[in-house]
């Protein structure tokens, strides 16, 4: 591509993430390098505009919310060539049609992975502390607590920390867990064992990961193989008062015996998803004390968007000048993939 090329680009995602996530800023520089379709930006492909668009687009923008690129969409969008992804998983609307044409595709996962990362490090040593329990028992009694009689397992002076997959995520709090006195664990069965002495952890099977870990964070994808992966056995396989941290997707986790194993007392859950998103009013684990729930915060908000826009704006940048993307998305890496 020529240096002085400016690609035709338009923005596809919902009107909400547009304004949440693409500052004014941001936009500024993606005009300076792009011949960038003004807005509304394009959240159905349906409309005569988005086909109008989508007919001399080289480049989309996309963000939450973009519909699927299918084929007949595609078929739209014929000098289509890259598609930029303003957030992590491009699941939703990366479509095989996509790889077959040879789309070149980024996503700002790796911006993306890090405060889910600091998320899952801050409940790992605040349950450790059992600060949540601690400070709902102070506000119910209001009395002076004897702290020399705090239970000798509370703390988190070589607690054993289980990582159940190495993706971006996973690696992140691998490594923010690094200053800390902790023994890591990590199952994933693709990475070796040299990869796993690398990363300063030990390689464990999966059944061991839930046996041997005070603290168990799931960051593996929801794929068909990885559906319902945390079931019965090996929540039942948890030492006793054990904490599970779901950050990934909640139907990774079998969440009837997870309500089971919570409500009979045995483990403590932190949990930024459920399946579904958002449970029922009426659900046990909204009234259970040992579960605290988080909705879906531990990905980029607030400020943290910034940080998304402006690994993306690089991207365009660096695919518009040639030098092709820095985070590229691969087709025969998706399964190791959020």
């Amino acid at each position: 591509m020529s240096p002085s090329h400016r690609p035709r680009a338009a923005l596809a995602m919902s009107r909400k993430a547009a304004e949440a996530v693409l500052e004014p800023s941001a936009l500024d520089v993606l005009a300076q390098v792009c011949a960038l379709e003004p807005p509304p930006v394009l959240h159905d492909f349906g409309t005569e505009r988005a086909k109008a668009v989508l007919a001399g687009t080289e480049l989309l923008v996309t963000g939450w919310g973009c519909p699927p690129l299918t084929a007949e969409v595609l078929a739209i969008a014929p000098e289509l060539r890259a598609v930029v992804h303003t957030a992590g998983s491009i699941r939703a609307h990366v479509t095989d049609a996509c790889w077959e044409r040879g789309i070149e595709v980024s996503s700002a996962a790796a911006a993306n992975a890090l405060p889910v990362a600091e998320y899952t490090v801050a409940m790992i040593l605040l349950t450790g502390k059992r600060v949540l329990e601690s400070a709902r028992d102070f506000r119910a009694t209001r009395t002076e607590v004897d702290w020399l009689r705090t239970p000798r397992d509370t703390g988190n002076y070589r607690r054993t920390v289980g990582i159940l997959s190495a993706s971006l995520i996973g690696r992140r709090v691998i490594e923010l867990l690094r200053p800390y006195d902790l023994r890591v664990l990590l199952h994933d069965p693709y990475v070796s064992a040299d990869e796993a002495a690398a990363l300063g952890v030990e390689l464990v099977p999966l059944d061991g990961l839930f046996a041997r870990s005070d603290t168990v964070s799931v960051h593996t994808p929801l794929l068909p193989a990885t559906r319902g992966l945390v079931g019965r056995e090996l929540l039942a396989a948890m030492r006793p008062d054990a904490v599970l941290i779901n950050t990934a997707r909640g139907a990774i986790v079998d969440q009837d015996a997870l309500t089971e194993a919570l409500t009979a007392g045995r483990v403590r859950a932190v949990l930024d998803v459920t399946d579904p998103e958002t449970l029922p009013p009426d659900h046990p684990l909204w009234d259970a004390d040992n579960a605290l729930l988080t909705p879906h915060l531990a990905g980029s908000q607030g400020n943290e968007w910034r940080r998304l826009a402006e690994l993306a704006v690089d991207e365009v940048r660096r695919w518009a000048a040639g030098d092709g993307f820095a985070h590229p998305v691969r087709r025969d890496r998706l399964a190791y993939l959020a």
